[in-house]
Formats: structure tokens, C-alpha cells, sequence
């Protein structure tokens, strides 16, 4: 989140925060104020604030600001494309997709996404501060390591999220956190984040911890980021086309759409090994399509 926070500021907030909270100078809108000469050049200087940008107060602000625009923007967007261009509409006759779904899907993730933001903003100022493993640099670990590390954190952060996942299915807490997600027998893309925010932040926790224990590229890590919010969306289309490559190993919407309609299989979220290694999973065939209970319906 520093990165984009860094970029934000830049283009931004440092304007913004100049006129909230403005220096409390009295040459500040002076000419001498906004010219400097260096070295025979001048340069315009923008307002500043009384709050630069490594005060706290304003970095948590800022944080909780970028965060709740961004996710409602990559949110809004990529479950929107993937609902009107992938998810089959003859879905939505389906004998369990219910009254007012995808409104429920929508509010459900939009209330979700602040309380989960406000959870999770310790960890993002934890970041900023500068005590994660994220570095800069590409040298710093080479070229190898930087290919070898989207392997290692996707598998890493799979494992994470598949046992959190299953915990979530355990009686203690499932009734609270967890079942009603799976209200949602036939999801649609907006399902992605339709989640409650304990068990939303416990997931986002299993990515984001990972930086503060793996070396990991600051653009790649902003990049895997929005892979994974985006890829949350894929896997809630309910598309259940079988017969694909790599179907054994990548734990695409087939598989997912399994473990909506039958609730203790396939976990994961990127890979079926973790699913393999713990015995729950199930591979997608072609009469388990739940197109087929529309078909059924019609036929009635």
C-alpha cells in the first residue's frame, strides 16, 4: 500500500492536505514562498501542509481513503465486466439463486469493504512505516528470484487461505462468519466480497502477512494484489465449462462453484494442491453443471 500511497500523494493528496490542513505561515501564498532558485533555475513550490506526509495521523487517513476507493473501483468494476460478458444469465433461474441476490451480493460487499479496510489498516501502516520485507530495487535479489517469487507467494498465500478457509467451516465459526457467503448457492461475480468482515480480514490477512516474512518486489506485490482481487471475481462466475487445460491444477470457477454447491470441497483459491494435500478435493465433471437444474426447471 505504500506505493500506492506514494502515488497518490504525488498526484493527489499532497494538494488535498495543503488545503485542509495549511502551514500556518503567513508568507506562505508570497511569492518567495512558491520560488526557489537553485543553481541558476527556479522551480514553482506547491502549498504544503501542516501535515507532511510521514505524519501518522494523516498516513491513516490517506491509507483508509485509497483503500476504500480502490477496492470499491476494482470491486465494482471487474465483477461488473465479468457478470454482463462471462456469467451465463440463465443462472439467475436457477431453483436456488433467490429474490434480490445480486442486490444482496452488492450491498453485502459495499458494507463489508469499509469494516475490513478499518481492520486491516494497522497492517497497511505497519507497511508504510516501513517494517515489511518489500523492496525496491530489482538487483537486490535478481531477476531469478523476482520470477521465482510469484510462484512461491501465490502457492504460499493458496495454502494460507485454503486453512483459514476450511477453520471458517468448522461449526464454532461458521454459523457467525461464514454462512452467509454460502447463502449464495449459484453466485454471481458481484459474490466475490459478499463476505463478513472478520472473515474477510482473516483472508486478506493471509496475503498480506506474507510481506512481512517474504522478500517481495513493492510493483510486483501491487500487481499480485490486484491479481488476487480480481481473480476472487473469476471464481464466483459459477461457470462450469470442464475439459480445460491445466483444470487439474489451477482451482478455476468449476471448482468453485463445487464448493458453493457443496460446501466442505475445494478450499483453495489459485491451485488444487492444497485441496489435493488436505483431502477435500473434488474435480468439476459435466453433470454436475448447475446449468442443468435449469434445464430441469424448464422442462417442468
Amino acid at each position: 500500500m505504500d506505493l500506492a500511497l506514494r502515488i497518490a500523494d504525488e498526484y493527489v493528496l499532497d494538494s488535498v492536505w495543503a488545503g485542509l490542513v495549511p502551514m500556518n505561515d503567513p508568507l506562505a501564498n508570497t511569492p518567495c514562498q512558491h520560488i526557489l532558485a537553485t543553481n541558476a533555475s527556479t522551480m514553482a513550490l506547491q502549498p504544503q501542509s501542516a501535515w507532511p506526509r510521514d505524519y501518522i495521523p494523516r498516513q491513516l487517513l490517506s491509507l483508509a481513503v485509497v483503500t476504500l476507493i480502490g477496492i470499491n473501483l476494482i470491486y465494482l468494476t471487474f465483477a461488473s465486466l465479468s457478470f454482463h460478458f462471462i456469467f451465463n444469465h440463465d443462472l439467475m433461474r436457477h431453483p436456488r439463486f433467490f429474490k434480490n441476490q445480486i442486490r444482496f451480493e452488492i450491498q453485502t460487499s459495499l458494507k463489508t469493504i469499509p469494516a475490513t479496510t478499518l481492520l486491516m489498516l494497522p497492517w497497511f501502516q505497519a507497511e508504510v512505516m516501513g517494517y515489511s520485507r518489500l523492496y525496491d530495487d530489482v538487483s537486490e535479489y535478481g531477476w531469478l528470484y523476482f520470477a521465482f517469487s510469484i510462484p512461491l507467494f501465490l502457492v504460499l498465500n493458496d495454502f494460507s487461505i485454503y486453512w483459514i478457509h476450511r477453520a471458517l467451516h468448522h461449526p464454532i465459526l461458521y454459523k457467525t462468519f461464514h454462512k452467509h457467503h454460502h447463502k449464495l448457492i449459484v453466485p454471481t461475480p458481484f459474490a466475490s466480497l459478499a463476505t463478513h468482515p472478520v472473515e474477510a480480514c482473516l483472508l486478506a490477512l493471509s496475503y498480506y502477512l506474507l510481506i512481512f516474512l517474504v522478500p517481495l518486489h513493492r510493483g510486483l506485490y501491487l500487481g499480485l494484489f490486484l491479481f488476487g482481487n480480481v481473480w476472487g471475481v473469476i471464481i464466483h462466475d459459477s461457470d462450469f465449462i470442464t475439459g480445460r487445460p491445466l483444470e487439474h491444477i489451477i482451482n478455476g470457477p468449476s471448482q468453485h462453484t463445487l464448493h458453493h454447491l457443496h460446501f466442505t470441497v475445494n478450499y483453495g483459491q489459485y491451485f488444487t494442491l492444497a485441496d489435493r494435500v488436505g483431502g477435500s478435493y473434488r474435480h468439476p465433471e459435466a453433470h454436475l453443471d448447475p446449468l442443468l437444474d435449469v434445464s430441469k426447471e424448464k422442462t417442468l
